[in-house]
């Protein structure tokens, strides 16, 4: 028979009413390229962290990626969440547009305007303008999330 030592009784430390008023939350990162917001502001764009980077939704839609990352800077920049079909006309507009290389494919639905571009902010305010205007090339739906999981299981 083994005999293993009793375990240490872990009592919580008294709570203090400070305590309680203020709890301690991690502090947000700083918004990368926070006129962005500004900019489409109208529209009540809300947030959410995804991908270590700041991801900007109006409605329904996810419209941009806001990245502004340490590693990997080549993709830093404002992501346009678009489709493959609408790439041509938004070069056309944005010259300096391309495919994000961080997923390691050559085309992607994603693209960046890249924040080394010596146009950078002001491809990046016309952005803003199409999204303002409703513009259909850019934002999409995400997929559901649970939708997928539910589906997933029912077939397993």
């Amino acid at each position: 028979m083994v005999i293993r030592p009793k375990s240490k009784i872990r009592r919580n430390k008294p709570v203090t009413p400070q305590d309680e008023a203020f709890p301690r939350l991690k502090p947000r990162k700083a918004v990368p390229y926070e006129f962005v917001l500004d900019a489409i502001a109208p529209l009540s764009p809300r947030t959410n962290p995804m991908f270590g980077c700041l991801a900007v939704y109006v409605e329904d839609k996810i419209v941009l990626i806001l990245r502004d990352r340490r590693s990997k800077t080549a993709d830093n920049g404002v992501w346009l969440a678009t489709t493959v079909e609408h790439h041509e006309s938004l070069r056309r507009e944005f010259p300096s547009m391309r495919s994000i290389r961080l997923f390691g494919k050559k085309v992607t639905g994603w693209q960046v305007l890249p924040a080394e571009a010596p146009d950078f902010e002001e491809a990046v305010l016309r952005a803003c303008e199409l999204i303002l205007a409703g513009d259909l090339r850019i934002g999409k739906v995400p997929k559901d999330r649970r939708a997928t999981r539910v589906k997933a299981r029912s077939a397993g």
